[in-house]
């Protein structure tokens, strides 16, 4: 597999993950919100246009720039291909989780975060409203954490479909079949909406994006379920336009 190569298979698994998202929500919706696609769809240009530029293949290529300098744990120990894979995804889970709680701890990262959530709506779209600056500040964590585990461009490709499946699944105005069970170890929609709480102490819970287990482990999961009734967004910020979403974290006093 080359850089192009893994490019295109992330740019199609992505656009594959969308449809399915969307799909669900039409035939198992949970309050059939109509969700801030202008807004969302804006920031998500925007941030495919600057990551583009900055980063492009970067996880690609700093994959291979480790395997071929022999770093990281899987550039040492030699392990069956499926473990690696399962393990990569693991691992770099691990990592967006205390990215996520980090953001939420952070002032100055928080600033960039509010963006996020002041979605006033919690629906698909919602899984790719972000402020190019949170994703910019994000780039060197998980870069060092492929190189820290030494993990190959295939199994880091593997994680970031599995993301994109579990990201834009678990914002969506979605009902899951089975949410309880599936909640013992996948984050689902009920789990994530309750993240977006707009009061409460919730907001701080449930920042696993893949696996719920993460948040079990260090003491951050609240459960929930398709019942539970959540208003979600952020206290003030029920209109945000594009401009203002982009202005959001150079605003005093969020």
């Amino acid at each position: 597999m080359d850089e192009r190569q893994f490019q295109v298979l992330r740019a199609s698994t992505f656009v594959l993950a969308l449809l399915v998202a969307v799909v669900l929500q039409r035939l198992r919706p949970h309050a059939r919100l109509g969700g801030s696609w202008v807004v969302n769809g804006g920031l998500w240009l925007v941030n495919g246009l600057v990551l583009g530029l900055v980063c492009g293949a970067c996880a690609f290529t700093v994959a291979h720039w480790a395997a071929d300098q022999r770093l990281g744990v899987f550039n040492v120990i030699s392990l069956p291909w499926w473990m690696t894979g399962v393990m990569t995804i693991a691992a770099l889970d691990l990592t967006s989780y205390g990215w996520h709680r980090a953001n939420h701890r952070v002032p100055v990262l928080w600033r960039f975060h509010q963006v996020h959530h002041s979605d006033p709506t919690f629906t698909t779209s919602t899984g790719v409203r972000f402020h190019p600056g949170e994703l910019l500040l994000s780039v060197p964590i998980r870069l060092a954490a492929v190189v820290v585990l030494g993990a190959p461009a295939a199994a880091v490709l593997a994680f970031e479909v599995v993301f994109a499946f579990a990201n834009l699944v678990e914002h969506g105005d979605i009902n899951l079949r089975g949410e309880r069970e599936l909640a013992r170890l996948f984050v689902t929609p009920a789990l994530h909406r309750r993240h977006h709480t707009r009061t409460g102490p919730e907001r701080d819970t449930n920042f696993g994006t893949i696996f719920s287990g993460w948040d079990r482990l260090f003491g951050t999961y609240t459960p929930s379920d398709p019942t539970v009734r959540v208003d979600t967004g952020l206290p003030g910020l029920a209109r945000v336009t594009f401009s203002e979403a982009l202005a959001l974290p150079a605003r005093s006093g969020q």
